[in-house]
């Protein structure tokens, strides 16, 4: 059979014939293009024509005007438009070049997508493995679900996906095994804002098996800050004794008391004593049993049959117990440990009181340091400016006595509750002077030593905070201005000052049932405006001027010894230093290196012997007065957010 014919179709003017091969084309002329400064002509439009106004450079994000003779040009949205090209291509199955399987559920997709997004399939695509060619890739692991292989697929083409409490763990866990880690951290950290603490030892359990170190660390701080409301959790008692060891050994771990961390163990022990009692000691050890107050040593950790019947325990409540005597003087000091020091949240704050800085004028300010935190804030101002003021704690409240206010010296008192964040007036002393040292010694406050424009004072009154009256006591020995005074084991120390014509490096200590100041040791420096604080039944003195020369050292008393010894020195001078100690670390804040008041402030560790810088007060300041009070550092920031009145 014939078939039909078909004529050729006609051929166009600018074609060749079909039978002709196409002509080599000539070699194109060179032609330059020179930029041509543009003629300063009008140009003609017709009125018909409507000529938008031209966008800036700045609007044209498309081009890049290197010079007049060319341009790049750029497209934004290209690749957005082309990986929804490409979503459109994984949907209705266009070109797709893989399958991946994993269970009952096959997707088939492209691999130069998957590659893009995930280290996993760059890997296999990319390697002489089998896989590499196979049109078919099946998930070997079966912990890999469907669903988060879909979710993770379609990221690769939108870039987007949805997380929800249902699918974040086994999103987490394919995220993790097929290397797409901006899912994988989306995952923790939505499981972050999650974290509660019926879940928290869950999470964290399920980052240690997958080797999820960030989100590991952040439930490991969610733990430390919310440590009692999870131990009143079910899942407290499935802690391994590995992690409840590492617990307990942070000093940030969130606790009003030693004894709720004491507790906490001896539950965690009770619920498989069979096999966990054999973990008591090593966990005991981490428990800070001299903080607990005698009471309770007696009535609940003595009576704990756990804690009878181990030796090792028994050793650690004997430790507990020869520290609490050793602070009422009934035996000899005895070796202050890591389990002597409190952790951070019950440890207290320190107050940095009043002082000048650069402009000269007295600070009515009050800042506190939140040791846990590293972090200065700020209280209610005092009533009065001061400078050169005496500061000390009594009774959970902060004194501030004496001072100069930038036109006179000050006889005024008064006292702030951190409770209510507010300062409140009190009797003033007999004698107005500034360089003043203020003391708490068994109930009263003392007032020693100081100065004025013509005077340096040797006399010492006291303070009865019941009463709210003022007496004289006994002088000391020599006048004394910018004194350092210190109470320890039921004496009064001051040490160095100021005699009117040189600094002092002598010391005296008052015995108040003697009512009598007695010469002792002299330091090995010659110091005024120095820092005092007391610290494991040690006297430290820290700084201040030799006469008009700013000091970096510090000097240790030893009251069995009647001797003073050098440590480790600051890391600058600072005369005129606020000095106290703080959750067994002395800190030195602010003062006056000979050219600059200092806001910068360090801590020293006495046990290492080594000064740390920690963080600066917000002022620059010497002369304030520093303090530490045992006030619980979350009641005086709450105070402090309310608002409160500053002063009455």
């Amino acid at each position: 059979m014939s078939l039909p014919h078909i004529p050729l179709p006609p051929c166009r003017r600018d074609s060749l014939p079909p039978t002709a091969s196409p002509p080599i084309p000539p070699v194109p002329s060179k032609l330059t293009l020179k930029p041509q400064k543009p003629a300063n002509l009008p140009r003609y439009i017709p009125s018909y024509i409507k000529v938008p106004p031209s966008p800036s450079i700045s609007k044209m994000e498309e081009y890049s005007v290197q010079d007049s003779s060319k341009f790049e040009f750029c497209s934004p949205s290209l690749w957005q438009d082309s990986f929804k090209t490409l979503y459109q291509f994984y949907e209705s199955g266009q070109l797709c070049d893989v399958e991946v399987k994993a269970g009952e559920r096959s997707f088939r997709c492209h691999r130069v997508v998957l590659a893009c997004v995930s280290q996993y399939f760059r890997a296999m695509f990319n390697s002489p493995m089998t896989e590499s060619k196979q049109n078919v890739v099946t998930i070997q692991d079966n912990n890999v679900d469907a669903s988060s292989l879909e979710l993770l697929i379609r990221y690769a083409y939108l870039a987007k996906l949805k997380i929800t409490v249902e699918n974040v763990q086994p999103l987490l866990y394919a995220a993790s095994i097929l290397q797409v880690e901006p899912v994988a951290e989306a995952c923790c950290k939505f499981m972050k804002r999650h974290l509660h603490p019926s879940n928290c030892i869950a999470v964290k359990n399920f980052a240690e098996q997958h080797g999820r170190s960030v989100l590991m660390k952040l439930v490991d701080e969610f733990i430390c800050e919310n440590f009692v409301h999870v131990v009143d959790s079910d899942e407290f008692v499935n802690l391994s004794p590995g992690t409840l060891e590492l617990l307990l050994r942070q000093t940030e771990l969130n606790v009003d008391n030693e004894a709720q961390v004491y507790e906490a163990v001896i539950k965690w022990v009770r619920h498989d004593i069979t096999f966990r009692k054999a973990f008591l000691p090593q966990l005991m050890a981490k428990v800070k049993l001299p903080l607990l107050s005698p009471t309770y040593l007696m009535e609940h950790v003595e009576s704990e049959d756990l804690i009878r019947k181990n030796l090792e325990c028994r050793d650690f409540l004997d430790e507990a117990k020869y520290y609490q005597m050793s602070l009422v003087s009934l035996v000899p000091d005895v070796k202050v440990t890591e389990r002597a020091r409190p952790r951070k949240s019950y440890a207290g704050v320190l107050f940095c009181v009043g002082g000048r800085g650069v402009s000269g004028d007295p600070f009515r300010s009050t800042e506190c340091y939140d040791v846990r935190k590293d972090c200065w804030f700020k209280v209610s101002d005092m009533i009065a400016r001061r400078r050169h003021v005496g500061v000390c704690s009594a009774g959970g409240c902060v004194y501030a006595v004496g001072g100069h206010d930038g036109k006179d010296h000050l006889c005024s008192a008064e006292i702030f509750d951190p409770e209510i964040n507010r300062w409140t007036e009190l009797t003033s002393m007999a004698t107005a002077r500034r360089g003043i040292a203020l003391a708490c010694l068994g109930g009263p406050i003392y007032a020693v030593g100081g100065l004025d424009d013509n005077t340096c004072y040797s006399v010492v009154e006291r303070y009865d905070p019941r009463s709210d009256t003022w007496t004289f006591v006994s002088n000391m020995n020599i006048p004394r201005g910018g004194v350092g005074v210190a109470a320890l084991k039921g004496h009064l120390y001051a040490v160095g000052g100021n005699d009117g014509t040189t600094s002092l490096d002598s010391c005296e200590s008052y015995d108040p049932f003697l009512n009598k100041w007695s010469v002792i040791s002299s330091m090995a420096n010659r110091r005024a405006g120095a820092g005092a604080a007391v610290l494991n039944g040690c006297l430290y003195v820290v700084g201040g001027f030799f006469d008009n020369s700013p000091l970096d050292t510090v000097e240790r008393y030893d009251p069995k010894t009647n001797s003073w010894t050098f440590v480790a020195r600051m890391s600058c001078s600072r005369g005129g230093v606020g000095v106290a100690s703080l959750g067994g670390l002395l800190y030195a804040v602010g003062g006056h290196n000979g050219k600059n008041y200092l806001n910068s402030v360090e801590a020293y560790d006495p046990l290492a012997d080594r000064w740390t810088t920690v963080m600066s007060i917000p002022e620059w300041r010497a002369g304030a007065g520093v303090v530490y009070c045992d006030s619980p550092v979350k009641v005086v920031h709450q105070a402090a957010r309310r608002g409160a009145v500053s002063c009455v």
